[in-house]
């Protein structure tokens, strides 16, 4: 492929990160508008999601290896938790907390894989933190402190599918379609234990969340995550934390405090700087050399 070509390619693979963050970023609107309880809300999602993914594969067949089940329980414990902080707590708040995962994946390498830390490395996890607290103080109530601390509890688990996903050894489609398969077989039996109401709005919402939410946006985050820079990736991925409130302001007029918008532009300032670290530090040791 030549050099346009490959530019070419690239800008798209940019696009279609992009707009997987602007899709991620309906998880809020979507759960606080369907008046379900989380669990068939995910169980809907996750059927429909689970067609769209093999329809896109277009083979049945799956590597059940232990990376890529591993990678599918991270995965699905993620969606769940979080979808719970949704109805629990504030969306926003749920997006941030859950968005301090790429510093708890650097903490993992830390502890674990021996990596050095930088002084501006050692500050901004401490910013993010005490950006997690401001939004904890958002608000006292057991309800919405549950709600957080699920969302905190997302957090860990998608540091975990971010850290086995990237291993050379995960296949991330399959990875994608198992999670779904787990998360339906859990919350199925769900199903049976309210009575859910099937209106326009409910089945309008169901569809959103389960077709361009879910579905297309894992589709279009397994396909390109692998052809753009990672640093590059968790720069562009910071619209979702940014996006999310929004449309959840505008259809549902649901808003965060003062507090929790100071502790969240914290916490989302401080991961896009940590994320740009490592390529500020290189281009720092090329003029060096």
């Amino acid at each position: 492929m030549s050099e346009t070509g490959k530019q070419k390619s690239s800008n798209r693979s940019r696009l279609m990160i992009l707009l997987t963050a602007l899709l991620w970023g309906l998880a809020g609107v979507c759960v606080k508008s369907i008046s379900w309880g989380p669990m068939p809300i995910i169980a809907v999602r996750s059927l429909i999601s689970l067609l769209m993914l093999f329809a896109m594969k277009g083979s049945l067949k799956l590597r059940f290896t232990k990376t890529n089940l591993f990678g599918a329980l991270m995965m699905s414990a993620t969606s769940i938790l979080y979808v719970v902080a949704i109805k629990l707590t504030t969306a926003g708040t749920a997006i941030v907390l859950q968005y301090t995962a790429p510093v708890l994946v650097f903490l993992f390498y830390i502890l674990f894989r021996h990596r050095k830390a930088t002084l501006a490395e050692i500050i901004l996890t401490l910013a993010v933190f005490g950006g997690c607290v401001l939004s904890f103080l958002d608000s006292l109530d057991f309800t919405r402190l549950l709600g957080n601390l699920l969302a905190v509890g997302s957090a860990f688990t998608f540091a975990g599918q971010i850290i086995v996903m990237n291993g050379e050894d995960c296949d991330t489609e399959d990875t994608a379609i198992l999670s779904n398969l787990l998360c339906f077989l859990v919350c199925f039996p769900f199903f049976f234990t309210e009575t859910l109401v099937w209106d326009a709005k409910n089945i309008l919402w169901l569809l959103v969340m389960a077709v361009f939410q879910y579905g297309l946006a894992n589709a279009l985050f397994t396909r390109n995550i692998h052809k753009v820079d990672p640093v590059e990736a968790s720069i562009i991925l910071t619209i979702e934390p940014i996006f999310n409130p929004i449309p959840v302001a505008i259809f549902c007029g649901e808003k965060m405090s003062a507090l929790a918008l100071i502790g969240s532009a914290i916490v989302i300032i401080a991961v896009t700087l940590h994320g740009l670290l490592p390529a500020w530090e290189a281009k720092k040791a090329k003029r060096q050399t």
